[in-house]
């Protein structure tokens, strides 16, 4: 039995679906038939495989914190591992979600100042983005669930400015099913665009907080695939639409696919398009850093809101480095890569528990 105190059940089964939608759709999916270019037209059904990888490895998380139902996964670490190596492991985490978040939102505003705002700098962007975040994270999980309902139906409309892209583009990219690519292609599209549906993981650090936890493998499993059908539609249209040499070398081409078509009221439907993707990166980024925050609380004595702003301040710092914008691409890569790791996490506490077991029943 877990040490941990029991926590407020706060989430419902509708926050859940929500929660696990809204937080995989990031930026990621901005650039998603680009990340999986290596594959050619063949990209399209490949959301579709990361579904199903999503939903096999949720299960290894969702059992893991069935076995401690008041714990987050902070707290399984240190009754797994012992408390200081469970420390050691959770300021790790502690540090990817800062960084990872720090990602997002230098991607988010690197794109803003390449089409909206091109000859002004993003330090005012950053600090009000990052006081909304603030706002939103300091509400609490329930805060970030409802928010992210509310991005899901104010965003979920953009899905119909690709409806031009479809009618122009060619059905006969698909043809032949399954075109030839090596191991290695495969191997190029899978590492970078299964970076663009992380953020389900995060059930581990929210799964105390759900009402009907029996069910939230059901719940989780709704919301991933919500996105992955997103994924799908986006990736299978852009397929139609571009060249294959557009596909390599349009960066945000998701966005660009808004540019097919115009109403006459709207100038620019892709800068309509960012405006109201802001929602979805401060879904994502207010779930990671709400995460990270308790990280912090699981590491020191006191709990305090303080830490909160702190974390703030060390994110605005993180994306305002006096660094090359290239320096800041592979470092934020190489976060993204670890997020890699708290997927296949939950297997390596699994083996432990049993082990754990094993040695008791002896």
């Amino acid at each position: 039995m877990s040490t941990a105190t029991s926590k407020p059940k706060l989430l419902n089964a509708y926050h859940v679906v929500f929660l696990a939608q809204s937080v995989m759709i990031g930026t990621g999916i901005l650039s998603l038939p680009q990340q999986l270019s290596s594959l050619g037209y063949s990209q399209a059904f490949m959301p579709l495989l990361f579904g199903v990888i999503a939903s096999i490895t949720l299960y290894p998380m969702i059992w893991i914190n069935a076995k401690y139902p008041n714990a987050t996964l902070f707290q399984i670490n240190e009754i797994l591992l012992g408390k200081w190596f469970g420390k050691l492991m959770n300021l790790f985490f502690v540090i990817q979600f800062i960084t990872f978040s720090a990602g997002i939102i230098s991607d988010y505003m690197h794109l803003i100042q390449s089409t909206a705002l091109q000859e002004q700098t993003i330090t005012g962007p950053v600090l009000c983005f990052l006081l909304l975040l603030i706002y939103i994270v300091s509400g609490g999980i329930k805060s970030i669930a409802r928010f992210c309902i509310l991005t899901f139906f104010l965003t979920i409309g953009m899905v119909y400015f690709t409806h031009w892209a479809f009618e122009k583009g060619s059905m006969s990219h698909f043809l032949p099913l399954f075109n030839f690519f090596s191991v290695n292609d495969f191997y190029e599209a899978f590492k970078k665009g299964y970076l663009s549906i992380l953020g389900y993981e995060l059930i581990m650090f929210y799964y105390p907080y759900i009402v009907d936890q029996k069910k939230a493998y059901r719940h989780s499993l709704i919301g991933i695939w919500i996105s992955i059908g997103i994924c799908f539609i986006t990736t299978a249209i852009s397929v139609m639409y571009y060249s294959e040499w557009q596909l390599v070398n349009v960066e945000f081409s998701v966005l660009n696919l808004f540019k097919a078509g115009e109403f006459s009221f709207i100038e620019r439907i892709d800068i309509f398009g960012i405006t109201l993707w802001v929602f979805l990166i401060f879904s994502t980024v207010a779930a990671y850093v709400w995460c990270a925050k308790k990280g912090v609380d699981s590491l020191v004595s006191k709990k305090s809101n303080v830490y909160l702003y702190i974390l703030a301040v060390i994110i605005f710092f993180i994306v305002k480095m006096p660094s090359s914008r290239d320096f800041q691409e592979k470092l934020f890569t190489a976060t993204y890569y670890v997020g890699y790791m708290l997927i296949l996490w939950p297997v390596l506490l699994i083996i432990i528990y049993v082990l754990r077991k094993k040695k008791q029943v002896q």
